[in-house]
């Protein structure tokens, strides 16, 4: 039983807290108001008889008691949030086939997860699922080859298909470890160094190239590269910069303590994710691994990498079907 005054709400503030060193950041985390923000960390230090933050630091810093409660504090939070993902049970044990392509972005962890998850609940089913980059899976609805995709949106419409938006995925800058200072010019400060592009056959590389040249930004065509992980290697490397997204970024995590993350220096942009489902499937089942998808992403995917780039909350953050469209 936890000590009166311990509330999850508390714990999850304090996460926010220790992540960003700022209250305003904290209360855009955790969608409470800055003096909630405070009054919910006064609760837990007195309900733990100690001080976990240094209140006389900007940003603020953890003492050493909250550093050591920090780090349980992250990994019972961690548990709450993979049993609350996994908690959706659907009812497929009526499908006799599904056929269901994946972007290749949700390899490392949230493919799996949604693999056994639905394995769960197809008791009678021939069920198929592939992975592969978004161009090749809106082929594949176009084609009638796949029941549902789970992809980046183009914003164009397909004929006999329904689309259901899961995510928001802004577009940010990845450069070399400490190659950029805040608040100077970056891209007076990248200087030479070259623009890594995504090989432009792939969606989100044709995303990106379309949004330089809205900026009249142009970029000397020197790499193209078709893998995600190697063009995230080069970056690591200082052979150049990019853009990406959050949960490409996330995805890279191998090479995290060498590439920093920043905002678009120029106009924002963001991607859509969305599940595909052709148009004989629109109803119960579509809407239910979307939703299941939702909860996976944003307890896999888009609550560690606010926790690591707090400056994107409300940026990076999971749509529902109201949100169609939300790709700008």
């Amino acid at each position: 039983m936890l000590m009166k005054g311990v509330t999850l709400r508390g714990l999850e503030v304090f996460e926010a807290l220790a992540s960003s060193g700022s209250v305003a950041q904290a209360s855009a985390l955790t969608g409470l108001s800055q003096p909630a923000v405070s009054q919910q960390l006064r609760n837990l230090e007195t309900a733990l008889d100690t001080a976990l933050v240094d209140h006389a630091k900007r940003p603020m810093r953890l003492t050493p008691a909250g550093v050591s409660f920090l780090v349980r504090t992250e990994a019972a939070l961690a548990e709450l949030r993979l049993a609350q993902s996994e908690l959706t049970v659907m009812d497929l044990a009526h499908l006799s086939a599904l056929s269901i392509g994946i972007i290749d972005d949700f390899d490392n962890d949230l493919t799996p997860r949604l693999a056994t998850v639905l394995a769960d609940s197809l008791t009678r089913c021939r069920f198929k699922m592939i992975t592969a980059p978004s161009h090749e899976l809106s082929e594949a609805m176009a084609e009638k080859r796949l029941h549902l995709a789970i992809s980046a949106s183009s914003g164009a419409v397909l004929d006999g298909v329904v689309e259901y938006p899961l995510a928001r995925d802004p577009f940010i800058l990845v450069t070399p470890r400490d190659r950029v200072r805040q608040g100077g010019d970056t891209m007076g400060q990248l200087g030479d160094l070259p623009f890594l592009r995504y090989e432009k056959e792939q969606l989100i590389g044709r995303q990106i190239e379309a949004h330089l040249a809205r900026q009249q930004i142009v970029c000397a065509e020197r790499f193209e590269i078709g893998s995600h992980l190697a063009l995230m290697a080069m970056v690591a490397r200082g052979i150049g910069w990019s853009v990406t997204t959050p949960l490409g970024f996330m995805r890279a995590a191998r090479f995290h303590d060498q590439v920093d993350a920043h905002p678009l220096p120029f106009a924002p942009f963001a991607r859509q994710i969305s599940l595909f489902a052709s148009a004989d499937w629109a109803g119960r089942v579509p809407r239910d691994v979307a939703q299941t998808m939702r909860r996976l992403m944003q307890a896999h995917m888009i609550d560690p990498a606010l926790i690591r780039l707090p400056w994107l909350a409300g940026e990076l953050r999971i749509l529902d079907s109201q949100d169609a469209g939300a790709n700008t």
